[in-house]
């Protein structure tokens, strides 16, 4: 390499990309690896000294395993008054009631979603499951505790964002949902979507993506791709269910929301 070469990289950029590596590598792993807040910004001067920090003494984010599900118990309402007394909440409060198809029959709780209800990051996932169903907020099991998790290696929490279902009661035997059903939830998801007005929309799993996306490809396809749902940028990863299947979806997920993190900053579009 020659001095031209060199002269274009400053050590403050390359200490700012070291950092950011290490602090990937961090979250990834879900190791503990403290990299200090106050660290120097100047390669070669001592750095001043760290906060104490409150993770030194709890364990990193791990994305490899969720942590023990949470009751299940909480009624519906309560789910409702999670949302404020806003447009959103009157909203539920105008189709909580739906029995437009079958699934209004058999559910045990009408699953609206939880969250910030003016998020600027939304996640959309397929159909409650059976936790779920008895709790009345979405992803409240073992694949909903993974979310949490990779929510909070965003460096964000759970109640910053909106999270929901394309459908909003659960098919019997968590089967996949039917054409009828999709189409009477539909007009559902699309107004949550315009009362959020999220800057970005992140699809869980291959259903939820076909469904936003009006698509029929896979869901390998549809990852890694710039896509929008309306003017709002979408991005594609797999649903924390199949991470707990497969954990070698684990790197590709983290780079999705990666991608995710980075259009809420305002980095990429």
């Amino acid at each position: 390499m020659d001095s031209t070469d060199d002269a274009q990289v400053s050590p403050h950029q390359t200490f700012r990309q070291v950092r950011r590596a290490l602090e990937d590598l961090v979250l990834f792993e879900g190791r503990q690896f403290i990299v200090p807040d106050q660290v120097s910004e100047q390669i070669g001067a001592d750095p001043r000294p760290p906060r104490e920090d409150v993770s030194a003494q709890q364990p990193a984010p791990e994305l490899g395993a969720p942590a023990p599900a949470v009751a299940t118990g909480r009624v519906t309402s309560e789910a409702a008054s999670a949302l404020g007394g806003g447009e959103l909440a009157s909203f539920r409060q105008q189709i909580c009631e739906c029995t437009k198809c079958e699934l209004g029959h058999t559910r045990q709780r009408f699953v609206f979603g939880s969250g910030d209800p003016k998020a600027d990051v939304l996640f959309v996932g397929e159909a409650p499951g059976a936790d779920e169903d008895r709790a009345g907020e979405p992803f409240v099991g073992a694949a909903g505790q993974l979310l949490t998790k990779i929510i909070e290696a965003m460096g964000m929490k759970r109640e910053d964002v909106f999270i929901c279902n394309v459908l909003k009661c659960r098919p019997p035997n968590n089967r996949d949902p039917l054409p009828e059903e999709v189409a009477s939830c539909e007009p559902y998801l699309k107004e949550q979507i315009r009362m959020v007005a999220p800057k970005v929309i992140c699809c869980l799993g291959k259903f939820a993506s076909q469904a936003l996306l009006r698509s029929q490809s896979s869901l390998s396809r549809m990852r890694g791709q710039q896509h929008e749902y309306e003017g709002i940028p979408l991005v594609v990863t797999y649903h924390p269910a199949a991470l707990l299947r497969n954990a070698a979806y684990k790197r590709d997920t983290w780079e999705d929301v990666k991608w995710v993190r980075r259009i809420y900053d305002g980095v990429e579009l």
